[in-house]
């Protein structure tokens, strides 16, 4: 690593830490998820970490994916309130800057760089799940822009977020896949309905959003309509291909290391050092995929490496940490019982979140055919 990122990782860690020991936010799992703080996102702004990668003129840092990789991380592990600024920093800005023509960018780039303008993703829908080929929600033409109609479901902070990124049908064609595109909505627009979804532990981050005949104006398309099933699933390698997938469960997994510091079972340190060692590999092939990026290439299949394999290990952690901790889990209270009530209660999502494991499976299946891209 080059002293420039070791500097960067200092920065991030000293911010975090001084912002935790202010009790302004406390480590929590899945925190990218459920830690929403617009205050904390736009202290991120201002030094200039959210859109690290993106080219200067469009108000980001102009650095390395590496880079990105060594903040989220650091971020990541200290539990931080990253979920306002999560999805437009990973994965719609990518987008935008990878398929949106100049007039999209400069309109929306400068402020996700800022913090101004917050996202939600519109993938997934109550009769596809997240088998983003069945998408029913159709955008059809209307004059000079585009009239959206459907339901999202399982989508996160959209009842605090500026807009939506929406995948809709505007075609037909032979396959399913054929005939998808993506859009920016704003959720002020008429017609937009945002319904809340209580998950299992009481809390409110999921939604349903309704759209009755949304108007989106033409030049908030991203890309090339009927091209999104392409685009997308380029799109996910940002997705899926992020620490996130791995580190959702650090804050436990940190705790259960120090309960077995000393005079723990055998089998209890050996759990710990095993999950410690693949933790390692699976920063390793984090760090291979943000190279990729920095290339520009797209590192599907890879990605859905990372995400499958680092599913297996979140689930790992939190069964662990029940298996040889010996604590009872408690939602209500602090340190390791309260990150393991979090860990238990979050992992039926790690498998179903960014596509399932049947997809991940087929993905890479379909990339070691294609010769391992």
């Amino acid at each position: 690593m080059s002293e420039d990122l070791d500097v960067l990782r200092g920065q991030v860690r000293d911010l975090a830490a001084r912002w935790r020991a202010a009790g302004r936010f406390r480590p929590r799992c899945d925190a990218w998820l459920r830690g929403h703080d617009i205050g904390f996102s736009r202290e991120l702004a201002r030094r200039g970490w959210i859109g690290i990668t993106w080219p200067r003129e469009h108000g980001g840092g102009g650095r390395s994916n590496r880079a990105r990789l060594v903040v989220t991380e650091e971020l990541l592990r200290a539990g931080a309130p990253v979920a306002a600024h999560w999805m437009a920093d990973r994965q719609i800005g990518p987008a935008i800057l990878r398929y949106g023509t100049p007039e999209l960018q400069r309109e929306f780039l400068p402020r996700i760089a800022a913090a101004e303008v917050t996202f939600c993703l519109g993938m997934s829908e109550t009769e596809a799940g997240s088998d983003l080929a069945a998408v029913r929600t159709t955008a059809t033409r209307d004059g000079d822009g585009w009239r959206i109609t459907g339901a999202k479901v399982w989508t996160s902070h959209a009842h605090r977020s500026s807009h939506a990124y929406v995948l809709a049908r505007t075609g037909g064609g032979q396959r399913r896949h054929e005939g998808l595109s993506e859009f920016v909505v704003d959720l002020a627009s008429p017609g937009v309905t945002v319904r809340p979804i209580i998950d299992l532990q009481g809390e409110h981050h999921f939604n349903e959003m309704i759209f009755d005949d949304v108007p989106v104006p033409d030049g908030w398309v991203i890309g090339q309509v009927g091209a999104g099933w392409r685009q997308v699933t380029e799109q996910l390698s940002f997705e899926r291909g992020g620490l996130e997938r791995v580190l959702s469960t650090y804050p436990l997994l940190e705790a259960l290391a120090r309960s077995v510091r000393s005079g723990a079972e055998p089998d209890a340190v050996r759990a710990v050092g095993e999950l410690a060692a693949r933790l390692a590999v699976l920063r390793r092939i984090a760090w291979e995929i943000a190279a990729d990026l920095d290339t520009g290439a797209a590192p599907v299949r890879r990605a859905a490496l990372l995400k499958h394999l680092g599913t297996t290990f979140e689930r790992d952690v939190t069964e662990t940490a029940r298996r040889v901790s010996g604590v009872r889990p408690d939602p209500t209270a602090a340190g390791l019982p309260g990150l393991l009530a979090q860990g238990i209660l979050a992992a039926p999502g790690f498998s179903i979140r960014g596509g399932t494991t049947e997809v991940l499976l087929t993905l890479i299946a379909r990339g070691e055919a294609d010769g391992g891209r």
